[in-house]
């Protein structure tokens, strides 16, 4: 049975509640102290030792029934003797003719924890794990005895070698169905890790339609990664160092002993972030996720304002504020998004009535790919930006090698920058975001 729970533990990870090798041990405590009698005093036991948050219940809840239904064999139906059968001694002929549900249900787990039916990946193995396991169990030798039954010209042997083809057809379903479970358990999940490793690594406009929730959620996993790392380090910084020349000064009434200590105290202004967003239809995409990463990262931001624009650019934040990030962001598209873009007409609107906010601790992230269809760039503009900010930062999606080519003016436009980067990619983002907070932090 401790296997049984180590490989429920893995299938519990795989699904991504997280089991530390403390809470491990815990399960196996619990175990020890609740038994397996009990189906509903053990699920809650180990709930309660391993599901930290109302997800994570809603994760082991699923597992726990998968991992625990004990389907296969149940529509079972007894075997009646047939007069003049030969005695069979093969023990999986024997099980398939006499056997309870239940033994050929602990035969099968027991070979398909021999076969490693843990370990599956794919869903290409699904076919070969099967084979394995009935292999185990007896397989090939039961399919050498229906043969040489079969060759028998006695009806009785005939109709016992057809009574264990009907039982090896019905053991060949049992055993796709318990794969299929273990695939759900073990597979799907490392299935599902692969191809968000992959989007990680993916170009963002070459993000299918089908794949943006799953976007979605690996741009919120990092912002929550990142957020809970510096809103950490600020309260950290909360208590400060300790102030060795103050402590010893209120020391001296009671005889130099540190009764009170003083900290140094250093506060640590959250970061202001402006995010400029070309949100054309050469750089929409990308622009949708830089804004999802901010706005799931407000534990550590101060202020965010974000303006979007193709040519007139307008401020965004209360729509993004207001509605879920999923519903904010195409409706922002839909109203400016997808037309003829201008870099020199956004940065005039954006001076005439919003540069007043932009001070010495502000961050401007500006996204686009620096192409105003020939059209003035305003670099004027793009100066006193630089001039007033803490500092500018542009996220472009194109190579860097394309950059002065055609209408790009990212060559002028990044003399201005304090930061000029590519940014094609999710990984891309979470870095360059992870340096602006450290930058504060």
């Amino acid at each position: 049975m401790q296997e049984t729970l180590e490989h429920f533990l893995t299938a519990l990870r795989g699904m991504e509640v997280q089991v530390s090798p403390a809470e491990a041990i815990d399960a196996h405590r619990t175990v020890e102290t609740v038994g397996y009698a009990d189906r509903t005093l053990l699920k809650d036991a180990l709930c309660a030792a391993l599901a930290k948050t109302s997800d994570e219940v809603t994760r082991f809840d699923s597992c726990f029934d998968m991992f625990f239904s004990r389907d296969e064999f149940r529509r079972r139906a007894e075997s009646a003797a047939i007069p003049g059968a030969p005695e069979v001694e093969l023990p999986l002929a024997q099980l398939l003719l006499g056997g309870s549900a239940a033994d050929l249900a602990q035969a099968m787990e027991q070979a398909a924890n021999a076969a490693g039916a843990a370990n599956i990946r794919y869903a290409t193995q699904r076919g070969l794990m099967t084979r394995r396991i009935l292999d185990r169990m007896g397989l090939r030798e039961l399919e050498a005895l229906i043969a040489t039954l079969t060759r028998s010209d006695a009806p009785p042997s005939v109709a016992l070698a057809g009574r264990l083809e009907q039982g090896r057809t019905d053991l060949f379903g049992e055993a796709r169905q318990y794969i299929a479970r273990q695939y759900e358990l073990y597979a799907r999940a490392a299935g599902e890790q692969l191809r968000e490793e992959f989007l990680r690594k993916t170009g963002l406009f070459a993000i299918q339609q089908r794949d943006f929730d799953r976007m979605r959620r690996i741009v919120r996993r990092m912002a929550k990664r990142l957020a809970t790392r510096y809103d950490r380090r600020r309260k950290h910084t909360k208590r400060g160092v300790l102030d060795v020349r103050r402590t010893l000064r209120r020391s001296m009434p009671h005889g130099g002993i540190p009764f009170e200590t003083v900290w140094k105290q250093t506060k640590i202004d959250r970061p202001k972030i402006v995010v400029i967003c070309d949100v054309s239809q050469s750089v929409a995409a990308a622009a949708q996720f830089l804004l999802l990463f901010l706005y799931s990262l407000n534990e550590v931001i101060q202020t965010l304002r974000a303006f979007a624009f193709s040519s007139h650019l307008v401020e965004v934040s209360e729509i993004l504020e207001n509605r879920p990030v999923e519903q904010a962001i195409p409706e922002i598209l839909e109203k400016i998004g997808f037309r003829s873009t201008d870099y020199g007409q956004a940065l005039a609107d954006f001076d005439e009535e919003f540069m007043d906010g932009v001070d010495r601790r502000t961050t401007v992230i500006i996204l686009g790919d620096g192409r105003s269809n020939n059209a003035d760039p305003r670099i004027d503009l793009m100066r006193r930006l630089h001039d007033r900010s803490k500092s500018v930062i542009w996220l472009n999606p194109e190579p860097e090698t394309f950059w002065g080519s055609g209408d790009s003016e990212m060559p002028r436009y990044r003399t201005f920058c304090h930061i000029a980067k590519t940014c094609s990619t999710v990984e891309d983002l979470e870095r360059i975001i992870d340096d602006v907070l450290k930058s504060y932090y």
